[in-house]
């Protein structure tokens, strides 16, 4: 019969082993340098080290946005999951043990006496019962002494007895202080014992929920069906498409990037996880080896015919397999976490390899549409170029070139700008709605700036104005200097006759086309000429027939000298109209009744440059040829020469 029981133990000792070592295999060889027990303290450490470990997982839910992260990150979760639930079983299977070892050790006050910390107070606490025995065995001896002596003698030792009784009381109220002192250090170090590591290790567990129990594992959930969540093929999501804009292509590659960063980060720790496990591992397989070299010796002796030796071996196989079986709790989650470790890096790296391609081909997209980019930009500024270098070596007028050099810029730079915010901005979308906020704000709050650039073409088109004419704006007369963007600059010129610079630069906003109580006059193009007009006034009874005759006679013969001139302006202004007829530019008069008379007007064109000269010959020849017979009364008006705004020459016309 104990033949046969050696042999099962021998089996079962055996199978065991085989089953444990094939788990810690990476170890088995090196369990002779590992430590020989494990501490509470590492027991704490390795699920403190776990628990960080597990809360990784929160920040890679963090990185799930397309459809293989959620996969990963649910296998993530599961094998997680398993593996906190094991650490927690081995953690609570050991510290029983740790327990119960404690058990069978010395008394409370031996534990505290091997602490260092307590070393005196024990000691205290021995001298003091020591002299307490001590002062109680001389009080025994003298109340014997007193019992028997008589006379004086016996009065003495009646005093000694009372003063050792006192001493014995003081010292037995040190020796309950030190002992209470005892017993109270003795309690916390219990408290701090194994027992304090189980109520530990519950405590953690209440901040994991899949550790909360050691049955809380789901049903289904072992290595096998993990192994077949790992193999999952992955790649046959759809991806979320790329996005169109650098800005979201930037983003994407920022947040590809620290998801590579926080998924190495999850491999370092998890190797790190794993090193402890094996680390705890080591000592608890160096001790395996021992119960199977010792059950293989127990199975090699012979058979023995005597029943105390027979009794001894069965008693040894017995407590042999019971300490077997509670290591192998012990070893057995360990081991199995070695295998779940390497599905998690597995599946990690899996992740992490689906990001790094997904992460090169964001990178690739990125560098594509910013090559993309720049290469359109270089076009756009080449042919910008060309455009400034082809309109200063082919247009020779200065007025004309200045209006190519003023359209390229305008054309280059909306370009430019609606380039980059296509380019930046991410889908057609968001292009249309930034350009309709742009454009609004701008409209709003550059409303006189549009207007201005807007007269602007106004001002240079065909019939506009250009560097040297003579205009007139809101009532001032001057020689154009300047034609900006936004801004029109005159020379102003004095009014009437011999006209001169007064010295002042006035400067209009081109807007000033565009407002209905403000006038702009110029001189049609390719013309030269003003109308003039000279004035008389002849009270009543004079002949006025007479004087208008002799006035417009002396006119003419002013007139005469310059007629030809005349012609050729009105050509001119024949075929800037585009042939609309224009009535000959000869002098004319016309009558006007007033107050004191009536009054002779004769209007006549001059040319700009000489038009002073020629006013003081009309007038001249006016005073002339009314001045004489028949004799006629002049009203103080009489020489008066006016000239009109170019707006009643072209009436007149």
């Amino acid at each position: 019969m104990f033949s046969t029981l050696r042999h099962l133990t021998r089996v079962t000792c055996g199978r065991t082993a085989v089953i444990l070592l094939a788990l810690s295999a990476p170890l088995a060889f090196i369990a002779a340098d590992a430590p020989a027990t494990i501490r509470a303290e590492d027991i704490l450490s390795f699920l403190n080290r776990t628990i960080t470990w597990y809360r990784l997982l929160s920040s890679q839910q963090q990185l799930v946005n397309e459809p293989g992260d959620a996969v990963f990150i649910a296998n993530n979760r599961q094998i997680a999951d398993e593996v906190v639930r094991l650490s927690f079983e081995f953690a609570r299977t050991e510290s029983q043990q740790l327990a119960s070892e404690n058990k069978g050790n010395a008394a409370d006050q031996q534990n505290v006496t091997a602490s260092s910390q307590y070393q005196n107070l024990v000691n205290l606490a021995e001298k003091s019962k020591q002299r307490l025995e001590q002062v109680q065995h001389e009080l025994d001896s003298l109340k014997q002494q007193l019992a028997a002596a008589t006379g004086r003698r016996q009065k003495t030792l009646a005093a000694e007895v009372a003063e050792t009784e006192d001493e014995v009381e003081l010292l037995k109220a040190r020796h309950d202080t030190l002992q209470n002192m005892l017993q109270f250090a003795s309690g916390m170090n219990a408290r701090t014992g194994a027992k304090g590591v189980q109520a530990q290790i519950e405590e953690l567990a209440r901040t994991v929920p899949a550790a909360m129990s050691e049955n809380s594992k789901p049903a289904g959930t072992d290595t096998a069906t993990l192994a077949a969540a790992d193999s999952t093929i992955i790649g046959t999501e759809e991806r979320t498409p790329l996005p169109t804009g650098i800005f979201g292509l930037i983003s994407k590659v920022i947040e590809a990037r620290r998801k590579l960063s926080l998924l190495d980060h999850s491999l370092a720790l998890t190797d790190s996880l794993a090193d402890a496990s094996k680390a705890l591992r080591s000592p608890l397989i160096a001790r395996l080896k021992q119960f199977t070299q010792r059950s293989d010796a127990l199975a090699a002796q012979p058979a023995s015919q005597d029943p105390a030796v027979l009794a001894q071996q069965q008693t040894e196989l017995k407590t042999l397999t019971k300490q077997y079986k509670q290591l192998s709790a012990v070893i057995l989650p360990l081991g199995k976490q070695n295998i779940l470790f390497d599905l998690y890096r597995r599946n990690v790296a899996n992740w992490r390899n689906d990001v790094e391609t997904r992460y090169s081909q964001l990178f690739k997209s990125l560098l594509l549409r910013l090559g993309m980019l720049v290469g359109i930009l270089a076009i756009i500024f080449v042919t910008s170029h060309l455009w400034r270098r082809a309109t200063f070596r082919y247009i020779q007028d200065g007025r004309r070139r200045h209006q190519f050099l003023i359209v390229r810029r305008i054309i280059v730079a909306p370009l430019v700008c609606v380039i980059l915010v296509v380019a930046f901005a991410s889908g057609l979308g968001s292009v249309t709605v930034f350009a309709g906020i742009t454009t609004a704000g701008l409209a709003v709050a550059l409303q006189n700036m549009i207007q201005s650039i807007a007269g602007y073409f106004v001002l240079i088109g065909k019939y506009g104005v250009r560097v040297g004419d003579r205009v007139q704006v809101a009532g001032i007369t001057g020689d154009v200097i300047d034609i900006g963007m936004v801004r029109l600059h005159l020379v102003e010129v004095s009014g009437g006759p011999g006209a001169r610079a007064t010295g002042r630069v006035v400067a209009f906003s081109n807007a000033v086309v565009f407002q209905p109580d403000e006038g702009l006059f110029k001189q049609i193009p390719g013309t030269n000429f003003l109308w003039h007009e000279v004035l008389l006034t002849v009270g009543p009874g004079d002949d006025y027939r007479e004087v208008e005759r002799r006035m417009l006679a002396a006119v003419n013969k002013v007139f005469d000298g310059y007629k030809d001139k005349m012609e050729t302006e009105r050509r001119a202004m024949e075929r800037v109209t585009h042939g609309l007829s224009v009535a000959p530019l000869e002098p004319e008069s016309r009558l006007h009744l007033t107050a004191t008379g009536t009054q002779i007007v004769v209007r006549y064109p001059v040319e700009i440059e000489q038009s002073a000269e020629i006013d003081d010959r009309v007038t001249r020849e006016v005073l002339d040829a009314t001045g004489r017979e028949p004799r006629v009364q002049v009203s103080a008006e009489a020489g008066a020469v006016r000239e009109d705004s170019a707006q009643a020459a072209r009436g007149s016309t």
